[in-house]
């Protein structure tokens, strides 16, 4: 007996501890409700992109045969949150857009894969007359104007059609400021948006806002920033008589393509500042987790892989997309950006919180001395004393 209890003493138990994370729901942005009455297909992020952003490393190639086998039950599940704040600027000229059920959103008229979803960020410059523009257009720009393709299935036909619709929206929006009283000729605006349908993420990017993909924790860049200085675009300006002086483009403005600055564009001319976007596709799996998307306040002060690991971070403490996009926000200013700042963050899983295990109690392992153990068994005999 006096064995058995030693026994039990030696015996010890491990812990496993796990935390509790609590979801949230997010609400959509609202822009005007519709009144519903095609150029080239881009390479994938499965090819070899150009320069990476500063900061962050080539993604690995990927092809969409190779994919095929891991997605075919994969249906991504989507949610999504934003944090917009004027930062240490007088005036705010951000503008954003969060569309989480596009088919639900645009109605019957519509037939689009399941799940649908659309994304817009929209930097302006020079007054905040054509982001406003834009949002306030953007489900007629988008889709209305353009006939964008109706179709539940995502295949060749459906990828050309959206990205012909898509170009023809970005160079339709650039004529559409310089046509509109309203909007002053000085003022313009980058433009980035994403689309998803099904799983295929199809992003547009006029401009130096980014979106960034989450994949197992490594941020892969979904866009490359439109700067008058990186050697691109730095060629095409140039060759087009366009002069960088400082990193502006003809002294003036950061970035090399963006919606409107009409007063830079001139009529009878080519202009080295151009409204077209460039794009990136992507076929999601199970390993990829969510996307940011941001203005170039956050990107001045921060890589794309700091962004997503603070993210990432944040969704599996509290799982609240509306929360992470305000930390990123608020560490951008906290690293002294000088400009607006919007952020979307669009999650392709419903629920981040680690499985629970419950907490075992602890044992302590203890030995006895002999001293001690024959007192224990004198006690057992029912002879010992104190």
């Amino acid at each position: 007996m006096v064995a058995e209890a030693e026994a039990v003493c030696r015996q010890s138990v491990p812990v496993l501890d796990a935390q509790f994370f609590k979801g949230s729901s997010n609400e959509e942005v609202e822009i005007p409700s519709p009144s519903v009455s095609k150029a080239r297909v881009s390479e994938s992020v499965a090819a070899d992109l150009p320069t990476p952003q500063p900061g962050i490393e080539s993604p690995e190639k990927i092809s969409d045969s190779s994919l095929e086998s891991s997605v075919l039950q994969y249906v991504p599940s989507i949610r999504s949150g934003s944090f917009a704040d004027i930062g240490p600027r007088r005036n705010m000229e951000d503008e954003h857009i969060r569309i989480d059920d596009l088919q639900a959103y645009l109605g019957s008229l519509f037939k689009f894969p399941k799940p649908s979803a659309f994304y817009g960020v929209f930097d302006g410059h020079g007054g905040p007359e054509a982001a406003a523009y834009v949002k306030k257009n953007a489900v007629r720009l988008f889709f209305e104007d353009v006939n964008f393709p109706r179709t539940c299935e995502v295949d060749d036909i459906f990828l050309e059609g959206v990205e012909d619709s898509l170009m023809k929206a970005f160079l339709s929006a650039d004529l559409a400021l310089a046509d509109d009283c309203s909007v002053s000729s000085s003022s313009g605006t980058t433009a980035i948006t994403a689309m998803l349908f099904g799983r295929r993420l199809i992003v547009a990017n006029a401009g130096d806002c980014r979106a960034v993909l989450c994949r197992r924790g490594e941020a892969i860049d979904m866009s490359q920033d439109h700067r008058p200085i990186y050697p691109a675009e730095q060629m095409r300006v140039q060759e087009l008589g366009g002069l960088i002086d400082g990193g502006y483009l003809n002294g003036v403005l950061s970035v090399s393509r963006a919606l409107g600055d009409w007063d830079m564009k001139p009529k009878d001319s080519a202009s080295p500042l151009i409204a077209e976007p460039e794009f990136r596709q992507v076929v999601l799996t199970e390993d990829d987790e969510f996307l940011v998307i941001a203005c170039d306040g956050i990107w001045d002060v921060m890589t794309s892989q700091h962004a997503v690991t603070l993210v990432r971070k944040g969704l599996r403490r509290h799982d609240d997309p509306d929360q992470c996009a305000r930390d990123l926000v608020m560490e951008a200013l906290r690293r002294g950006t000088f400009d607006n700042l919007t952020v979307v963050v669009v999650c392709f899983s419903s629920d981040y919180r680690e499985p629970s295990t419950p907490r075992q109690r602890r044992l302590r392992c203890c030995s006895l001395s002999a001293e001690a153990l024959c007192r224990l068994k004198s006690l057992l005999d029912g002879g010992g004393t104190r």
